[in-house]
């Protein structure tokens, strides 16, 4: 179907249409081999509360976004590489089905489908895209993913301390290595994550001591690297071969370690054939 419909004028009105319906604050969509196979409505389960978001599927991209008119006006747009995509099918909740979660190294999150048709499409969609752009860039799948954020309503404490309740005073944060929703006492510290951001972001005391603990390995084991042998020739400098471009207690492990959160009327717009 990609090498069908590639570089024709169906395919170029199709993927023109979508970046109109963004406008001027979407990115240009429209480059040499893309195909567009699908979109369709999916509910994002977002930090305060499910909302209805816009997917499309290409075949190298997922692009999602905000609706404002259905079929004519998106914003808020967001483009996923799909050789960063790793799914995994979760089960349902009382409030959420069908669900699944999009895991990339820079954000995961979960998605719900209006039935399990609908999902069962969109995972085979997705799976075959991944799965040839991976064959054809000779990559590995991707093996390190963003924490997926724990929605606010989950939890009314704060899931380190146990201890500090969550009101209209007392905000929520969520710490950006484990997703966990925790209070400003246990989520003063700041760690630098290049993969999320080139700043420092906010960590739970907990995943802050671990993340200092492994860049001491990590210092430790540079360390012992052998020292590089110079030249003794004057002038001479051997090559490289690069060309180059806040304080937590014991409470902090009362919460469960081995709890999972996240386990393995909206309308559908077939997948073009």
């Amino acid at each position: 179907m990609v090498d069908h419909l590639a570089n024709t004028e169906i395919n170029s009105q199709r993927i023109a249409a979508v970046e109109n319906c963004f406008g001027a604050s979407g990115q240009p969509l429209a480059v040499p081999g893309r195909v567009l196979l699908g979109e369709g409505i999916l509910t994002k389960e977002c930090r305060k509360k499910p909302k209805p978001r816009i997917f499309f599927l290409f075949n190298d991209i997922l692009v999602y976004g905000s609706i404002v008119i259905n079929k004519r006006k998106y914003n808020s747009q967001h483009i996923i590489p799909l050789e960063d995509v790793t799914l995994e099918t979760l089960p349902d909740t009382l409030q959420m089905k069908n669900r699944w979660m999009i895991k990339t190294s820079k954000k995961s999150f979960v998605v719900s489908a209006a039935s399990l048709t609908e999902r069962k499409e969109w995972i085979s969609h997705l799976e075959e895209c991944i799965r040839h752009l991976l064959t054809k860039t000779g990559r590995q799948p991707s093996t390190e993913h963003a924490a997926p954020w724990i929605p606010d309503k989950a939890t009314d404490i704060c899931m380190r301390c146990t201890q500090t309740k969550f009101s209209t005073l007392t905000r929520r944060h969520h710490c950006r290595k484990c997703g966990f929703v925790v209070c400003a006492d246990c989520s003063r510290q700041r760690f630098l994550m290049p993969r999320l951001s080139p700043k420092p972001l906010r960590v739970c005391n907990l995943c802050y001591r671990q993340l200092m603990a492994e860049k001491k390995k990590e210092v430790e084991a540079d360390r012992r690297q052998p020292e590089p042998i110079h030249s003794a020739v004057l002038g001479y400098e051997p090559s490289s071969g690069d060309d180059s471009d806040k304080s937590d207690d014991d409470k902090a492990d009362q919460w469960p370690a081995d709890t999972e959160f996240y386990t393995s009327e909206v309308s559908w717009s077939s997948f073009h054939s």
